[in-house]
């Protein structure tokens, strides 16, 4: 497994937790019940995709380049794969309305993970209009308790 991808309680921990252990009011997750039945496939298949990853290891430059492109091919393909069985839990999210902070967190992470770009430099770094985004999303996830869809994000 990479080392960056999630372990199967990190993978738990990107669902819908609440801040300081916290639980959800039952009325909040049955309002959002399909939304946060998508989150927790969304989540899985990010997972999929994230243990798909190349690993970095020090033993490349002994594997000959021939072996090293097929890896790359076979690869692409499983990702492809997980791709094509994400397209409609991402479309469904997005047409899903939220009805509760429970589920304007899943929306969130899912809008975190589209605009994963706005999350590639420090804040400090981004134009008004990505930090203004990105700040709202992270307001939400922190908010509804949702840690965002990517790793070593600063306050999550």
């Amino acid at each position: 497994m990479n080392a960056n991808s999630p372990t199967e309680g990190e993978t738990l921990a990107l669902r819908n937790e609440l801040p300081g252990g916290q639980t959800a009011p039952a009325g909040q997750l049955e309002d959002d019940f399909a939304l946060v039945q998508l989150d927790t496939t969304f989540v899985t298949l990010l997972s999929e995709i994230s243990a798909l990853e190349p690993e970095q290891s020090e033993g490349l430059g002994q594997r000959d380049a021939e072996e090293v492109r097929s890896d790359e091919a076979s690869r692409t393909q499983k990702i492809e794969l997980v791709l094509a069985r994400l397209e409609p839990v991402e479309r469904a999210i997005m047409a899903t309305p939220a009805r509760t902070i429970v589920g304007l967190g899943v929306k969130a992470r899912h809008t975190a993970y589209v605009l994963s770009e706005h999350w590639d430099a420090p804040i400090e770094q981004i134009d008004w209009d990505a930090r203004a985004v990105r700040l709202l999303i992270e307001a939400i996830c922190k908010a509804a308790g949702v840690r965002l869809p990517f790793p070593d994000v600063a306050g999550q």
